[in-house]
């Protein structure tokens, strides 16, 4: 069975720092594109950060660009999320998907970006 199970959300200060991570179990994540998205209430889910399952280059939506770093780690099968200088646009439940939208999908955790 594959999970991706996604770790680090809480609440956080505007300007503050927040690690996400993301376990992958049940396939390897070198073979796969890995994205975070992330769906703020009343709001269209949102692709956030994509890394390539071979160079690892990465892309980035222009609401996080220069704030927002994905890296992936394969000898941990685990993807992050780094997430700098944050704003309460920000908050959402981030969820973590590997090989595209009917791939694989973690069940989600909740940034709140909050003074």
């Amino acid at each position: 069975q594959v999970e991706l199970v996604e770790s680090g959300g809480g609440l956080a200060q505007p300007g503050g720092p927040l690690r996400l991570s993301c376990a992958a179990s049940g396939f390897n994540i070198r073979n796969a594109a890995m994205r975070w998205y992330r769906q703020a209430p009343g709001k269209e889910r949102d692709l956030v950060a994509l890394i390539t399952k071979v160079g690892s280059s990465t892309n980035y939506a222009d609401s996080v660009k220069g704030r927002f770093t994905i890296s992936r780690d394969n000898a941990k099968n685990t993807v992050y999320l780094q997430m700098n200088n944050l704003k309460p646009e920000d908050t959402a439940v981030y969820r973590c998907n590997g090989a595209g939208p009917y791939g694989y999908w973690g069940q989600g955790t909740q940034v709140t970006v909050s003074s």
